[in-house]
């Protein structure tokens, strides 16, 4: 199981340390230094069920590149390459497993989804 984090977000730390009290092995990676691929983001979609998910809507890199206007208008292709190119824009914790995926960190959807 892979999760996708950045060190100076609060609900990042939450999540390993809630993964760690549950004694889950996992493998941290740093989401700005080594953002999902496009196969994984695209996996990660298929268990989200929507593109908008995938991103940090509350995000600086959100807002300085006008994604809530381009979005909408993006293909699933050309948003998945770009989420591949900035981590940061990225919502995390992405945590993905081989047949299971979630982004952001809400413990009882974590448990539930983890059983």
């Amino acid at each position: 199981m892979k999760i996708y984090t950045y060190t100076k977000c609060s609900t990042c730390r939450k999540a390993t340390k809630w993964l760690n009290e549950q004694s889950i092995d996992f493998e941290e990676i740093p989401i700005r230094e080594t953002p999902p691929s496009v196969d994984e983001l695209r996996q990660m979609l298929d268990h989200v069920g929507d593109l908008k998910k995938l991103f940090n809507t509350s995000g600086q890199d959100y807002r300085a590149l006008g994604m809530k206007d381009k979005l909408p208008s993006m293909s699933t292709d050309e948003a998945l390459l770009l989420l591949a190119s900035n981590g940061n824009l990225i919502k995390r914790p992405f945590l993905l497993d081989a047949d299971k995926g979630t982004t952001g960190f809400k413990e009882e959807v974590w448990a539930a989804l983890l059983k």
